[in-house]
C-alpha cells in the first residue's frame, strides 16, 4: 500500500521540490526580497514591471542567489551599481523606463558599461579597483597594483612576481622570460626583450612602440602621463606615489626611501620618513602611520635602502650580476686576471647605471665572452672585434685594472686607420707611395713624437689630414691624366683652386720631392696663421671670474677648470690633463704648478680644489672606472681624463669661450709680467710670451723702469 506524498514547505510557507530540505530561506523567499527591497527604492516602475526586470536578469536560482547576496550585504548597492549583478539589475530598471536609478558609472574613472566591483569610495571598475588598492611593493618598495604574494604572503607589483625563469634564447642566460618562445622565435628575457618598431600614430617617427599591430602605436615619448604638483617638491610631474600629504614625485619618492639618519625616538640609523621630506627626524616604527611602512632590509647587506630586484639594494645586485657575468666560463670559476675588473665595476659610485650597462651596453657583452674563453685576453682580439666601440671601452677598463699592458691607443687607432685607408686605392703605385709615406713619414714621426708624450694623448688630427690629403691629390691627378713624375708646379697651382683643404698636401708633396718622386722640386707655399679670435672684454672676465670663485651651485670640476682658464690663461687642452700632485696645500694656501714655480690659488678656489682631490669628479665617469685616479679631472673612459673638447663645451654652457677667455687672460698677464717670468709661470715658449708682450704694447724697458721707481718710492 502506497502512502500519502509528503508535502515539503520552507518557514515561509512555499512549496519546495521533492527531495529538497530548506532551513533557511528558499528561492521564492529570495526573489520575494529582492522584489521587495527593489520596489521600495523603485517609484517610478509598478511592481510587474520591476517583476519583469528581475526574471530577466536572475533566470536561474544561482543568479538570483547572487543578486539576494549582494544586496543584503549593502542595502546601497543599487545606487552604486556593484558588484555586477547589481549592475545588470539597475541597467535593466531603466530600459524598463525607470527614472529613479542612474547609469552606474565608475566612481573614479567615470566610465560606464563596465563591471563594477564594491569598495568604501562606491562602485569601480577593475582597473581603478587594482590602482585604489595599490600598495609599497614588498621588493622594489614603490607603490604599485598588487600582482601577487610572495613566500611570505607580502604583497609584490607585477615587476618583482615570480615567474618562471628559463634560458634565454638572445643572451643565454637564465633569467625571466618576458615573452615566451612561439612561432620559430626563442624565449627572450626581460633584459633581452625590446618592444618592435613601428610608425607612431602621434610623432610619426619609426620608433619601439606600444600597441604596435594595433592602428594607433604609440612610442615611449609620446605616452601621455598624469602630472600632479609634488606635495615635497613643488615641481608639477607624473606622481609615482599618493601619501597622505599629496601627490609625490618619483625623485622625491626615492629621495625618501633612501633618506637615513638617527631616529630621534630609538636613537639608531634608520631610514627616515617623518615627517615627510628632508626635515624627517623619526623613522617607520616610530612615526604613528606612514604609507611606506616599515622599510626591509636589503636580504645581503641588511641596509634600509630602494630594493633593486628581489629584496637586494642596487649595489648587493650590482656585486651579484657582475659575479654571475664573470662565472659565465665552463668552470664557472672566475679568471684570476678578471678578478681586478670585476673589483672596479662594483665599486661604481651609480650602481645603477653600471647594472644597466651589465644588461645592455654592449661592452659588457664582450666582456662576457674574455670570462667564459670565446675571446682572447689580447690588444689583438679586441682590435679585431666586430664591435670596436664596446672593445674600445673596455679595454679601457682593463688597462686601467692593469689586467692588459698601456699602449698608445691614439697610434694604434691610427695605423688601423690608414691601413683601411690605403686598401681603398685601386692604383698600385699610388697606393705604394701612400703606404711608403704613411710609415715612414707620418707614422715615423707619430712614433717618436710618443716616445716623448709628457701627455696621455698623441695628437693625430694633422695627420691623419696630410694622409687623406695625400690620396685625394693622386687621385685628382689620375683624374686629370696625370703621375707623380709629370707633375709640374703649375699643376700644383690647380690643385690648389681646387678646395680650402687642398694645401693640406704640402707635408706629401715635400716628402716625395726629396725622395726623387717627382721630376721638379714641387711646393706650396706654407699658409701664414693669422689670429682672428677676439678677446674676451675684461669687465666680462671679471664677472665670469667672480661667478666662478662663488657660485656653490656650479659643478667644482667647472668652477675650477674656468678659474685656471680665465686667471692663468692656460690651454682647455692642459687643463684637461692635469694631474693631482700639480695641486699642494701648505701653510693655509693651495698652489697650482704648471711648470717649476708654484701658483696661488684664490681662497675660494681652495675648499674647491680639496673637494676634487679627496672626492674626484663624480659625475658621468665610465663604469669600471678605478676609485683612485692621478687625473685632476677624470674622464667618462676609466683612467683617462676628461676629453678637452667635452671640457670646453661645459665652460661654453657657462658662457665661457675657451679660447677668447684665454687670449683674454694672457694680454692682462702680459701687461704686468715681463715676459721671461711670464713663460716661466705659465709654462709657455718664450717666443710665446714676448709675442704677447709686444701686443699689450709694453716691454722690458717699461717693466725695469717700473721696478727703479717702485724702488726710489
Amino acid at each position: 500500500m502506497t502512502g500519502a506524498a509528503v508535502r515539503r514547505v520552507c518557514p515561509a510557507g512555499h512549496d519546495l521540490p521533492a527531495g529538497t530540505t530548506v532551513t533557511g530561506v528558499c528561492a521564492l523567499c529570495r526573489r520575494v526580497q529582492v522584489l521587495d527591497q527593489v520596489a521600495a527604492v523603485e517609484p517610478s516602475l509598478s511592481r510587474a514591471q520591476v517583476s519583469v526586470a528581475l526574471d530577466t536578469v536572475a533566470p536561474s536560482d544561482a543568479r538570483l542567489r547572487s543578486l539576494w547576496s549582494a544586496l543584503a550585504a549593502d542595502p546601497n548597492a543599487l545606487a552604486t551599481g556593484a558588484p555586477p549583478m547589481v549592475g545588470l539589475l539597475v541597467r535593466e530598471l531603466i530600459a524598463c523606463g525607470s527614472t529613479t536609478f542612474t547609469v552606474p558609472a565608475c566612481a573614479l574613472c567615470t566610465r560606464t558599461g563596465l563591471p563594477l566591483t564594491r569598495s568604501d569610495i562606491g562602485g569601480l571598475c577593475q582597473s581603478c579597483r587594482h590602482r585604489y588598492l595599490a600598495t609599497a611593493c614588498a621588493r622594489c618598495q614603490i607603490v604599485k597594483p598588487v600582482a601577487g604574494r610572495d613566500r611570505d604572503g607580502r604583497p609584490v607589483c607585477a615587476r618583482c612576481a615570480d615567474r618562471p625563469e628559463r634560458e634565454c634564447g638572445i643572451c643565454g642566460r637564465t633569467r625571466r622570460i618576458a615573452t615566451r618562445a612561439r612561432e620559430g622565435r626563442p624565449d627572450i628575457c626581460v633584459n633581452c626583450f625590446r618592444l618592435p618598431e613601428a610608425t607612431c600614430s602621434r610623432c610619426r617617427r619609426m620608433r619601439p612602440c606600444s600597441f604596435a599591430g594595433t592602428p594607433e602605436p604609440i612610442c615611449l615619448t609620446c605616452v601621455t602621463r598624469t602630472t600632479a604638483r609634488c606635495a615635497h617638491c613643488g615641481n608639477d610631474r607624473p606622481p609615482t606615489a599618493n601619501w597622505p600629504e599629496g601627490p609625490v614625485c618619483d625623485p622625491c619618492y626615492t629621495a625618501a626611501l633612501r633618506r637615513r639618519g638617527v631616529c630621534t625616538g630609538c636613537q639608531q640609523t634608520r631610514r627616515l620618513l617623518h615627517p615627510p621630506g628632508p626635515a624627517a627626524t623619526l623613522c617607520a616604527d616610530c612615526a604613528d602611520h606612514h604609507p611606506i611602512g616599515p622599510a626591509p632590509a636589503c636580504s645581503d647587506c641588511g641596509i634600509e635602502d630602494k630594493m633593486y630586484e628581489r629584496g637586494r639594494c642596487a649595489s648587493c645586485a650590482l656585486h651579484r650580476r657582475t659575479d654571475e657575468l664573470l662565472r659565465s666560463g665552463p668552470t664557472g670559476n672566475i679568471l684570476p686576471a678578471l678578478v681586478p675588473v670585476g673589483a672596479a665595476i662594483t665599486a661604481s659610485r651609480a650602481p645603477r647605471s653600471a647594472l644597466s650597462w651589465l644588461s645592455r651596453g654592449a661592452g659588457a657583452t664582450v666582456l662576457a665572452d674574455l670570462a667564459a674563453g670565446r675571446l682572447p685576453l689580447t690588444h689583438q682580439a679586441l682590435d679585431a672585434h666586430p664591435h670596436p666601440r664596446a672593445a674600445d671601452y673596455l679595454r679601457h677598463v682593463l688597462v686601467a685594472a692593469s689586467v692588459l699592458p698601456e699602449r698608445d691607443e691614439d697610434l694604434a687607432r691610427i695605423h688601423r686607420w690608414a691601413t683601411s685607408l690605403i686598401t681603398t686605392i685601386d692604383n698600385p703605385t699610388d697606393r705604394h707611395l701612400v703606404h711608403a709615406f704613411t710609415t715612414w713619414a707620418v707614422l715615423r714621426r707619430l712614433r717618436r713624437r710618443s716616445e716623448h708624450r709628457t701627455g696621455p694623448h698623441t695628437p693625430t688630427g694633422a695627420a691623419r689630414k696630410q694622409i687623406r690629403s695625400a690620396v685625394t691629390f693622386l687621385a685628382w691627378l689620375q683624374q686629370q691624366g696625370l703621375t707623380l713624375a709629370s707633375t709640374s708646379q703649375g699643376d700644383i697651382e690647380n690643385w690648389l683652386s681646387t678646395g680650402p683643404g687642398a694645401p693640406n698636401a704640402r707635408t706629401f708633396l715635400t716628402w716625395a720631392t726629396q725622395h726623387t718622386h717627382t721630376s721638379s722640386v714641387l711646393n706650396i707655399p706654407l699658409r701664414s696663421r693669422t689670429t682672428t679670435t677676439p678677446a674676451t672684454d675684461p669687465e666680462e672676465r671679471w664677472t665670469h671670474l667672480a661667478r666662478l670663485l662663488h657660485d656653490t651651485t656650479l659643478e667644482p670640476a667647472d668652477r675650477l677648470a674656468g678659474s685656471l682658464l680665465l686667471l692663468y690663461g692656460q690651454q682647455i687642452s692642459r687643463i684637461a690633463i692635469m694631474t693631482a700632485d700639480q695641486i699642494t696645500h701648505h701653510d693655509s694656501t693651495t698652489y697650482v704648478r704648471f711648470a717649476h714655480d708654484e701658483l696661488p690659488l684664490p681662497d675660494p678656489l681652495t675648499a674647491v680644489t680639496q673637494h676634487l682631490l679627496q672626492h674626484g669628479r663624480t659625475h658621468h665617469l665610465g663604469v669600471g672606472s678605478p676609485p683612485r685616479t692621478p687625473w685632476l679631472f677624470p674622464g667618462h673612459l676609466p683612467g683617462r681624463p676628461i676629453n678637452a673638447s667635452y671640457l670646453a663645451d661645459r665652460l661654453r654652457r657657462l658662457g665661457i669661450h675657451a679660447q677668447a677667455g684665454r687670449r683674454s687672460a694672457l694680454a692682462h698677464l702680459a701687461a704686468h709680467l715681463p715676459a721671461a717670468v711670464l713663460a716661466d709661470l705659465l709654462h709657455i715658449a718664450p717666443t710665446t710670451a714676448v709675442r704677447w708682450k709686444h701686443q699689450t704694447g709694453t716691454n722690458w724697458n717699461q717693466y725695469a723702469a717700473e721696478l727703479i721707481t717702485d724702488h726710489d718710492q
